[in-house]
């Protein structure tokens, strides 16, 4: 079996962790590096899973997931090119961080896959994009899907279109919360109580994104399936479009892949 350590027990970390404990994986092929000593030792008691420093994560494992922040990767790199093992496959969960950034700095030849994930996966319902830096190949691909397809769903995209899938999926589920934050204050300033407005709107938010999922229809469609002409739909569209929300929309996601780009750049030589 394929021994996997994921280097950074973050919330991200910890999810495909338990993702793949769940998939069926077992704790003896899985290990994780945790700075917090209080953090590691909670982590494996509560999954059975091995912590170790990052040497001894290298000196054990065939795949090794970087999940730390993009401003933390500098030191961890420095700490893991002399002990990494020939052969060892690197994923990288870092947003921004472009696959030569790795290549540069560890060993000749180490393969690396670019990983775009979001924080569904917490609940099993990520949507990862991944992508092979120029050492990587079809079998590292698969291996990639194979762990991913644990904690959701997996596309393959080229490295890069990564900065623009950061912008949309990656931290897509932050503008979902915002618009469904929203939606419940508009509730509350219609004299509903919070709570209800809360689960209206959070069912609301589930029937509709299943709709999209299963239903194989457009949004345009399933969105004109719901405006009655002279309704309070296309009321409610038309204020919308009168304050710019689409296009502040695009603006938005636009200077989202804009950071991701610039995060890429902070580390360039």
């Amino acid at each position: 079996m394929t021994k996997i350590a994921v280097l950074g027990a973050g919330k991200i970390g910890e999810a495909l962790l338990s993702g793949l404990l769940s998939a069926g994986r077992s704790a003896d092929d899985l290990m994780f590096t945790e700075k917090h000593p209080g953090r590691a030792e909670a982590l494996e008691k509560q999954y059975g899973v091995e912590g170790l420093d990052v040497a001894g994560a290298a000196a054990k494992a065939d795949v090794l997931v970087v999940a730390v922040k993009p401003q933390d990767i500098e030191p961890l790199l420095d700490e893991l090119a002399p002990v990494i093992r020939p052969g060892t496959l690197v994923v990288s969960l870092c947003a921004g961080l472009p696959t030569k950034l790795f290549e540069r700095r560890l060993p000749d030849s180490t393969p690396v896959v670019r990983v775009m994930p979001n924080t569904p996966m917490l609940v099993g319902e990520a949507m990862s994009a991944i992508s092979a830096g120029s050492n990587a190949g079809e079998e590292h691909l698969s291996t990639v899907e194979e762990l991913l397809t644990a904690v959701g769903k997996v596309a393959r995209v080229p490295e890069n279109q990564q900065d623009a899938v950061t912008a949309l999926s990656g931290s897509g589920p932050a503008y979902f919360f915002y618009l469904v934050e929203a939606m419940i204050d508009a509730g509350i300033l219609l004299g509903i109580p919070r709570d209800l407005a809360s689960r209206l709107i959070i069912q609301s938010a589930v029937g509709a994104a299943t709709m999209l999922a299963e239903g194989g229809q457009h949004p345009v469609i399933l969105r004109e399936a719901v405006t009655s002409p002279a309704g309070t739909t296309i009321m409610a569209i038309r204020e919308l479009e009168k304050h710019g929300v689409r296009a502040a929309m695009l603006a938005a996601i636009e200077s989202a892949r804009d950071r991701s780009i610039e995060l890429g750049r902070q580390h360039e030589d």
